[in-house]
C-alpha cells in the first residue's frame, strides 16, 4: 500500500511507480478518495528491494506492507479512514437505516410510492426496492424491468437514495444507467466472483455504494471479506457488509441469524456492517428484536423490509415486512441503543 506525500500522484509519478512494481511482477491499483488517494500494490509486495526503491522516491510518504488475504479490506489498511456516505449519513458515525419493499409490484406502483414516503417519515435514510428477484421456484415472480422506473420515480418523489439488487451484468448496466445509488449483491450471488468483478469494474469510476450480503452457507468470515475485496480492488471502496442469516436454518427462523458476527468482522475489516434482520428471521414480529440485537453487537446500520400494507405485497413482504409504524418505533429504540454504545464526550464546563 503506497501513500504519497501529496493527496495523489501525478500521472508521471504514477507511471514511475508502476514501472518499479512491474519489474517485480506486481501492478498498481489506485484507490481514489475524495481527499486523499492511496495506491495498492497488487501481487507479492514483500520484496525488500522493491519497497526500498519505492520509499526512496521523494514524493512517497511510506509503503505499508499488509500480509492478509484481503489487504484492501484489512482494518490495518489505509482505507480504514475511508467514510461511506448514504442519504446524508456517514456510516459508523450515525445509525444508517435502509428500508422498503422486498419486491416492487409493477402492477401497483402507488403501494411503493406510499411506502417510500412513509419510510422517509419514519426516519430511514435510503430506500430499498426489489426490481429483479432470485427465486428458488422458476415459476415464481422474477421481477420486472418496469419496476426500475418505479424505484427511480420514488427517489424523485422522496429524495432518498435507492438500493436495488442485481444478479447479472445486464441488470447491472440497467441499474447504473438509471442512476441507482446502491447496488445490492444478494446471498445467492455473494460468492459469484465473475459478477463481483463486473460490479467492481463498473463502479470503479463512480461513487456508487455496494451492499454485499453474506452467502447463504455458513462460510468463514475471511471468505465473506475476500468477496468484498473483489469489488474494492477495482478502485471503489464504498462497500457495506451485510450479514443476513445463513443456512442451515434455525428452527422457527427463515435462516440462522448471524448478527453476532458483527464484532468479529470489525476485528478484521474497516468496512461498515449493515445487518438485514428481515431475512435472518423471516417473520415480521421477530424483526425488531433481531434489529436491536444487531445494534447491540455493533452494527453500523440496518436493512429492513417495510411495506405500507404487507398483506397486499408480493414476494416476501406479506410475511416478513414490518409496517412504517413499527419501523419508526424500531428506529427510535435502535438510536437509543446506538447512543449507549457510542457515548458522546462530556462538554467542558466553563
Amino acid at each position: 500500500m503506497i501513500l504519497p506525500k501529496a493527496s495523489r500522484l501525478t500521472p508521471e509519478q504514477l507511471a514511475e511507480v508502476t514501472q518499479i512494481v512491474g519489474a517485480f511482477g506486481c501492478h498498481i491499483q489506485p484507490i481514489i478518495g475524495a481527499v486523499r488517494s492511496i495506491y495498492a500494490i497488487v501481487g507479492d509486495e514483500r520484496d525488500e528491494l522493491m519497497i526500498n526503491r519505492l520509499e526512496g522516491l521523494d514524493y512517497i510518504e511510506r509503503v505499508d506492507q499488509i500480509q492478509s488475504p484481503h489487504k484492501l479490506m484489512d482494518r490495518r489498511s489505509d482505507l480504514a479512514s475511508h467514510r461511506i456516505k448514504v442519504g446524508g449519513v456517514r456510516a459508523g458515525e450515525e445509525l444508517l437505516v435502509i428500508a422498503g419493499h422486498c419486491t416492487i409490484d409493477p402492477k401497483n406502483p402507488n403501494l411503493f410510492y406510499e411506502t417510500a414516503q412513509a419510510v422517509k417519515e419514519a426516519g430511514a435514510h435510503s430506500l430499498r426496492g426489489g426490481v429483479w428477484k432470485p427465486r428458488t421456484n422458476p415459476y415464481s415472480f422474477q421481477g420486472d424491468n418496469k419496476s426500475l422506473d418505479i424505484l427511480m420515480e420514488a427517489h424523485r418523489r422522496t429524495g432518498l437514495p435507492v438500493d436495488a439488487e442485481v444478479m447479472d451484468e445486464h441488470q447491472l448496466r440497467l441499474a447504473l444507467d438509471a442512476g441507482v445509488h446502491m447496488l445490492q449483491v444478494g446471498a445467492r450471488n455473494g460468492l459469484n466472483y465473475s459478477l463481483l468483478r463486473a460490479i467492481g469494474h463498473a463502479v470503479a469510476e463512480h461513487d456508487t455504494v455496494v451492499l454485499l450480503k453474506r452467502g447463504l452457507h455458513m462460510g468463514p468470515l475471511n471468505e465473506f471479506i475476500s468477496a468484498a475485496e473483489y469489488i474494492v480492488a477495482f478502485g471503489n471502496p464504498n462497500i457495506l457488509l451485510c450479514p443476513r442469516g445463513t443456512s442451515p436454518a434455525l428452527d422457527g427462523y427463515r435462516n440462522h441469524p448471524d448478527e453476532s458476527i458483527t464484532p468479529l468482522l470489525k476485528e478484521k475489516t474497516w468496512a461498515p456492517v449493515v445487518v438485514d434482520p428481515s431475512h435472518s428471521v423471516g417473520k415480521a414480529s421477530y424483526v425488531p428484536a433481531c434489529a436491536l440485537a444487531a445494534v447491540a453487537y455493533g452494527a453500523d446500520g440496518l436493512c429492513i423490509e417495510t411495506h405500507i400494507a404487507p398483506s397486499k405485497g408480493i414476494g416476501d413482504d406479506p410475511k416478513q415486512a414490518v409496517t412504517p409504524d413499527v419501523l419508526a418505533a424500531l428506529i427510535r429504540d435502535a438510536k437509543q441503543l446506538w447512543a449507549l454504545r457510542h457515548p458522546q464526550p462530556a462538554k467542558a464546563v466553563a
